[in-house]
């Protein structure tokens, strides 16, 4: 068996293109739900980019409500990324699904889990990201905000500890011996690593020609703090190779999918390149 994976096991490839298309299905899509929320508002658009989206600033904050203020300002997104991940994360607990299926919504589970838990943890912690935009839409209320920032903190840092054990438990449907830790690095690279690495390289070779990179909205300590994000993935890939023992109830059920899908590798190359070359430097709106 093993001397299968080594001759004719390409999984690495479904499992980068898994990867690449659960990305884009993450952070492109997070900038989507901004720009929504923006123009449900009635506030226009100047750039919508992969890693940012730059408003008109048309709306007085403090003319809305407490709820309005944290949607418009930033943190409809982020709530929206977090709900699809813990659904997903049901759904893959439950649901019976075909192995690329099952590679593919698990990366897309953590990645929402990352990008929405995480703009909360780096909101709360040093004010940064969507949520910071939201805490200083607060001038008039600064202990909601201090408070804010608290809740903030807590729950993101208790949502990314439970997200490396989520992805730990998922990985054991794939890990054939449990109890070897070959068998265990082999599916925590494939499932887990690979997402890590494609967060944390895709996201700032996307975001360096940014529009607001440019303008200086956005900052290399930001990119780095939404390259950190992706830290569940690396947890996650420790966590099955040598940190947690396997749950008694671990079953195995689905061994990665060796044969390449080409239609899937072709849609994740497609992708990434619309990420780097068209949302990348940005699409002018307004």
């Amino acid at each position: 068996m093993r001397h299968a994976r080594h001759t004719r096991d390409l999984s690495i490839v479904n499992c980068c293109a898994c990867a690449l298309v659960a990305y884009f299905c993450t952070v492109p899509f997070h900038e989507f739900l901004h720009l929504v929320t923006h123009l449900a508002y009635g506030n226009g658009i100047v750039w919508y980019s992969a890693g940012a989206v730059q408003p008109l600033d048309r709306i007085d904050y403090l003319a809305l409500s407490y709820f309005d203020r944290i949607m418009v300002a930033g943190g409809s997104a982020s709530i929206v990324n977090a709900l699809i991940g813990v659904v997903l994360f049901f759904v893959l607990v439950r649901a019976r699904l075909r192995p690329t299926a099952r590679v593919f919504l698990t990366q897309l589970m953590g990645g929402q889990l990352a990008q929405g838990i995480g703009y909360f943890l780096i909101g709360g912690l040093f004010g940064m990201g969507d949520w910071g935009s939201v805490c200083s839409s607060f001038p008039d209320d600064p202990g909601f905000a201090t408070v804010l920032r608290v809740i903030l903190a807590v729950v993101g840092a208790a949502g990314i500890v439970a997200t490396f054990f989520a992805l730990n438990h998922l990985s054991y449907h794939f890990i054939e011996d449990q109890h070897d830790r070959g068998s265990r690095l082999y599916v925590a690279l494939h499932l887990h690593l690979v997402m890590f690495l494609t967060g944390v390289v895709v996201g700032p070779l996307s975001m360096v020609r940014s529009p607001m990179m440019l303008t200086g909205e956005l900052s290399p300590l930001l990119v780095a703090c939404y390259s950190l994000m992706w830290i569940p993935f690396f947890w996650g890939f420790m966590f099955t190779w040598v940190m947690v023992r396997p749950p008694r109830d671990a079953r195995y059920r689905y061994p990665l999918p060796t044969a390449p899908v080409w239609p899937l590798v072709a849609l994740s190359l497609a992708v990434t390149l619309v990420n780097l070359f068209v949302f990348g430097p940005g699409i002018r709106l307004g």
